[in-house]
């Protein structure tokens, strides 16, 4: 193993197995399964928590977790989650779960506006983990007639969990200064995987207030140490400018990159934004493909047939430098194969290529003023979000 191979792999846990699950049908499948069969502790915590659909058979389920005496904690973001009906929680609360909202938007003791918790995660018996960029919502489930917005989580048996459970905790109690004993700091279960099945895996955390860069050092390692090709998949794509050139230069050092993007979004003047990209990264020979069936939500990136990052984390300023974000890297050689071959496909029947031929027939004067405006809007947005009035000592 080279120098650089052995530093990347620091940090990681071994005895892990992990698999893919796109969203819709399968993530709610697999979250309700694991709900179902907790016999000891259920972490949930997610960016929006919905009243509608999904949202009720979720809590039906962690409600009936809790008649089996599964210890049950449930939290969701105060910005993203406020339109919860007091009603709704106070029913979560009487059955007898834990529920709490991060940082509710006007009742903190901080000017952290911008500081939004977007963790998309659940943790049970300190065994099992589901991450990645999926909310509890009607949007992400495959409803009669709707299918779900595309995205991804990461499903994880083995090591990782006790690291995930005892950030569960530190979250749940807002970061405490001081550190916090969690339950499941004593507990230690025993995985037995084969080889085969068994992958390198690392918690990786993005938090400006607790100096926490992680996942934008997994981005920056990647781009800069990619020897072949690197595939991306992310929505609202604004990557800075130190994203920026980390990208060009791994194109010109012959690395292909091939980035797929909404062509439809929640948040069409972010969208706008990212088009306004499109002359730029074009022009670094890097390939640019459009999602065409539904929105696009998902974020994940896989390096050289080797490495995955997946999570929360979004490439532009708010993830960043605002938001409290959770990736998991994995290094596994089968695995980052699987992972490439569900993107090529997503490329080659689910997206329309955008070639520089095609961005110019679909441009016009106008059309580049309101990307090139939305751009710098959103741009100013950030930088607004990202100002912190009173930083944690």
């Amino acid at each position: 193993m080279s120098a650089g191979k052995h530093k990347s792999t620091q940090k990681y846990s071994a005895h892990n197995k992990v698999r893919l699950v796109r969203g819709g049908k399968d993530y709610f499948d697999l979250l309700l399964n694991m709900i179902n069969n907790a016999k000891e502790s259920i972490q949930l915590q997610t960016y929006i928590y919905d009243d509608d659909e999904t949202g009720h058979l979720v809590a039906d389920a962690l409600k009936a977790a809790v008649k089996r005496n599964v210890a049950v904690y449930l939290l969701a973001d105060g910005y993203a989650s406020q339109s919860l009906p007091k009603k709704f929680i106070d029913e979560l609360k009487a059955s007898g779960i834990h529920f709490r909202l991060f940082e509710p938007l006007f009742k903190s003791k901080y000017f952290y506006f911008g500081r939004r918790m977007h963790h998309k995660m659940c943790v049970t018996d300190t065994k099992l983990v589901i991450i990645g960029g999926i909310n509890i919502s009607n949007r992400y489930n495959d409803m009669p007639g709707k299918p779900a917005w595309l995205d991804f989580s990461l499903y994880a048996e083995g090591e990782i969990a006790k690291n995930m459970c005892e950030l569960c905790w530190k979250t749940w109690n807002s970061f405490p200064p001081k550190p916090v004993k969690s339950p499941c700091s004593d507990l230690h279960p025993l995985f037995s995987f084969s080889n085969d099945e068994t992958c390198l895996v690392r918690m990786r955390r993005n938090d400006w207030v607790n100096r926490k860069n992680e996942i934008s050092a997994t981005y920056s390692e990647m781009f800069r140490n990619a020897q072949s090709h690197i595939t991306i998949l992310c929505s609202y794509f604004l990557p800075g400018k130190v994203i920026r050139r980390l990208l060009s230069n791994a194109a010109k050092r012959g690395v292909e990159i091939k980035v797929i993007t909404a062509g439809r979004s929640d948040i069409m003047m972010a969208k706008h934004a990212e088009r306004w990209l499109y002359d730029w990264l074009l022009r670094n020979n890097i390939s640019l493909y459009e999602y065409q069936p539904a929105v696009l939500h998902a974020k994940i990136a896989v390096c050289d047939g080797e490495w995955v990052t997946i999570g929360s984390y979004n490439l532009n300023d708010i993830s960043a430098y605002a938001s409290i974000e959770l990736n998991l890297d994995v290094r596994n050689a089968a695995f980052a194969a699987g992972v490439e071959q569900t993107l090529e496909r997503i490329m080659q029947h689910e997206c329309i290529p955008i070639t520089k031929e095609k961005n110019t027939e679909t441009n016009n004067l106008v059309k580049q003023f309101i990307r090139w405006s939305s751009y710098k809007f959103i741009r100013l947005v950030f930088n607004l979000v990202t100002f912190y009035y009173k930083r944690k000592s």
